[in-house]
C-alpha cells in the first residue's frame, strides 16, 4: 500500500513539472546544442560567450587592482605606525604588477597626515605643544626622561 501511495505522489509530482520528468523531455527537445537552447545560432553563441569571458576577465583584473590598493594602503598605515609587515599584503601588490598606487582620496589623506607631523616636528609645532600641556606634565615627562636615561646608562655602565 505504501509502495502505491508513493508512486501516486510521485506521478502528480511529474505532472506538476517539478520535476521527475526528465525521460519525456529529452523526447521533445531532442537538441542538445547549448546554441539552440539559448536560441541562437552557434556563430552568436561563440560570439556570447567570448564576450562573456572578455568581461568576467575585466571584472578580475578591477578587483585584482582593488585588491592591490587596499594591501597598498595597509602597507602605508603599516610603515607609518611601525607594525610588521603582511606577507600576504606584499603578494597582492606583486600579482597587480606593481604598479599600484594609493587611490587618489587615500593619498590625499596620506598627505595631510604627513604634513601635520611635519608640523608637529618643527621647533614652533613643538613649542605650540608645550603650550597645550601644563607644567606639571611637563615636569612628569622630564623626570620620566631623566629616570630612563639613568637606568639606562646603569645597565651600560658597570662603573657607576
Amino acid at each position: 500500500m505504501a509502495f502505491f501511495m508513493k508512486t501516486m505522489i510521485s506521478n502528480q509530482v511529474k505532472n506538476l513539472g517539478f520535476g521527475g520528468g526528465s525521460e519525456e523531455k529529452k523526447e521533445e527537445g531532442g537538441t542538445s546544442d547549448p546554441a539552440a537552447a539559448h536560441g541562437m545560432t552557434r556563430e552568436e553563441y561563440e560570439e556570447y560567450q567570448k564576450q562573456m569571458i572578455e568581461e568576467k576577465m575585466e571584472r578580475d583584473a578591477a578587483f585584482t587592482q582593488k585588491k592591490a590598493e587596499r594591501a597598498c594602503l595597509r602597507v602605508h598605515l603599516r610603515e607609518k605606525y611601525r607594525l610588521p609587515k603582511s606577507e600576504m599584503d606584499e603578494n597582492q601588490i606583486q600579482m597587480a604588477g606593481d604598479d599600484v598606487d594609493l587611490p587618489e582620496d587615500l593619498q590625499k589623506m596620506v598627505d595631510e597626515d604627513q604634513e601635520e607631523e611635519e608640523d608637529k616636528d618643527t621647533i614652533l609645532g613643538q613649542f605650540q605643544n608645550l603650550q597645550n600641556m601644563d607644567l606639571d606634565t611637563i615636569k612628569e615627562k622630564a623626570q620620566a626622561t631623566f629616570t630612563e636615561i639613568k637606568q639606562t646608562a646603569e645597565q651600560k655602565c658597570s662603573v657607576m
